[in-house]
């Protein structure tokens, strides 16, 4: 009874063991291969290691074939008896060998490497005769005066003899690929810190800072940011903010001239002040603006100065000398301590050749007022110790090598705490022509001749010099002679000929050209 239900129970499972294979596989199969497959399905499948069908070729093989093989498939290959003892090398590279590591022959494999790899290395060799599984183990080689040398190993017994054979990737380029990572990782860490420190720091003025400063894209003048005092003086929701172009909730006239002056910025990095209004009247601001690029996209940062009555006359005030001096006949310029152009008027542009404000911007003055090294810096030290320079003489040089003479005057001015220095420089080109064209500036008057120190040469000095006593004597008796030639030329102790080609000389007496001095009376 018992051995009839027993059978009833093992057809049962069998019969759903071959309900389910029939499912699982569409091709109808007789009753005994359904056995088959149900009894490979619940055997042990055993593990093999290499190629399928490597007893047939591999096994014709020579000898030498397969060395060279095995070289070529590692960098190190290592033959080994049961024990350890290296029998024979067989380096893949050219580095290797240069390395001498063929004296490895006859050592213990643990004696050739590092004291922390020694374990790894009995490891392998217990482990070398599994035929179901192949262990690797990265392995240092201490070499002399350098670094180790890391190898990654495997082992495998080959002989009937416990002969082992074992094969090793060098390393050292991966490790080399690997520190060259961790280094750019660190890199970027420490770049990615740096620049978060800025923009805390950025963050942190940012927000404290009491001036409205809004910043905007550079194309549509779309708020991207604003700082809690823009958004508290610009009258609009904070949530309607951002997104919002800067030019709402301005009056008309003050968006036209706050896009005016974003447009020059744009072109050319610098515009002057504008005073804007909003919509409601309420507040007046001056506005300033600079560009700058972030991730290939044009923004600009707008300051808001806000205005009240008495700033607002001020600046008007302002704006007033400002445009007087912008339409000043004479030069005018501003320069800082480093002798730099804070600010330049027309006229100053005209006697230095220049095109545009901004080529004069920045650049040092002695690059076009005065002899380089020698004027500006003795104007300098004057200006210091008395505070005021008046109707100093010095020379202009254009930007296309033209010179002139001018003339100017100096004085100190404090702004904001940092000196600023401002020059009135007056053109001699038109006195000069009056006086005469004669190549270069002759002294009328011995007082004249300190003007000519540092400017010509003492030679030239000198003969001006006699020039000018040698007139003002002539021209003294004549006039004590009452134009009396002959009695001048007599207390001057000349003779006719003499005296008449100093006359011709200096230009005195109106003498015809035929005349030499013969009718001397």
């Amino acid at each position: 009874m018992s051995i009839g239900c027993s059978r009833r129970k093992r057809c049962l499972v069998e019969d759903r063991v071959h309900h389910y294979l029939l499912k699982a596989v569409p091709p109808p199969l007789t009753g005994r291969t359904r056995v088959l497959v149900v009894m490979n399905v619940f055997a042990p499948q055993a593990p093999t290691l290499g190629f399928k069908g490597q007893s047939g070729w591999l096994g014709r093989l020579a000898p030498e074939v397969a060395g060279s093989l095995i070289t070529a498939a590692c960098d190190i290959a290592l033959v080994m008896d049961r024990d350890g003892v290296i029998r024979d090398v067989s380096l893949g590279t050219e580095d290797l060998r240069r390395e001498g590591h063929r004296d490895w022959i006859g050592r213990n494999w643990t004696d050739i490497v590092s004291l922390e790899s020694r374990p790894k290395v009995l490891d392998l060799i217990e482990n070398a005769g599994s035929e179901t599984t192949i262990q690797f183990r990265e392995l240092n080689h201490p070499t002399e005066g350098g670094a180790d040398v890391p190898v990654r190993y495997s082992a495998m017994q080959v002989g009937a003899d416990g002969t082992i054979v074992a094969l090793g990737r060098d390393l050292r380029n991966l490790a080399n690929l690997q520190q060259q990572l961790v280094e750019a990782q660190q890199a970027m860490e420490r770049e990615y810190a740096r620049l978060r420190m800025a923009e805390t720091r950025y963050r942190m003025l940012f927000h404290l800072t009491s001036e409205p400063v809004v910043i905007v894209e550079a194309a549509q003048y779309r708020v991207v940011e604003a700082n809690p005092a823009a958004q508290q003086q610009l009258e609009l929701p904070v949530e309607k903010l951002a997104n919002t172009s800067i030019l709402a909730g301005l009056a008309p006239q003050s968006g036209e001239a706050l896009q005016g002056m974003l447009r020059a910025v744009q072109a050319t990095g610098r515009a002057d002040e504008t005073e804007i209004a909003l919509a409601s009247g309420a507040k007046r601001f001056r506005a300033m603006a600079s560009s700058f690029r972030q991730d290939n996209a044009a923004y600009l940062l707008i300051r808001l100065t806000p205005l009240t009555d008495a700033s607002t006359a001020t600046a008007a005030a302002e704006s007033r000398i400002l445009g007087v001096l912008e339409q000043l006949p004479d030069g005018f310029v501003v320069i800082s301590p480093e002798l730099k152009v804070l600010e330049a008027n027309r006229a100053f542009l005209d006697l230095a050749q220049l095109s545009s404000k901004h080529q004069a911007l920045g650049e040092p003055l002695d690059r076009w007022l005065g002899r380089p090294g020698i004027d500006l810096q003795l104007l300098m030290v004057t200006l210091t110790e008395h505070g005021v320079v008046r109707n100093f003489n010095t020379i202009m040089r254009g930007q296309f090598g033209t010179v002139e003479e001018v003339e100017l005057s100096a004085v100190p001015a404090l702004s904001g705490g940092t000196p600023s220095y401002g020059f009135v420089i007056r053109s001699l080109g038109v006195r000069n022509a009056m006086a005469g064209q004669r190549g270069r500036l002759l002294p009328r008057s011995v007082e004249d001749l300190t003007d000519l120190v540092g400017r010509v040469s003492l030679r030239d000095l000198v003969r001006e010099t006699t020039d000018v006593i040698e007139k003002l004597c002539i021209e003294a008796a004549l006039e004590l002679s009452k134009d009396n030639r002959a009695s001048a030329a007599n207390m001057l102790g000349l003779s006719r000929q003499s005296f008449y080609a100093k006359l011709r000389r200096h230009g005195l007496g109106d003498l015809d050209d035929g005349d030499d001095g013969s009718d001397l009376n």
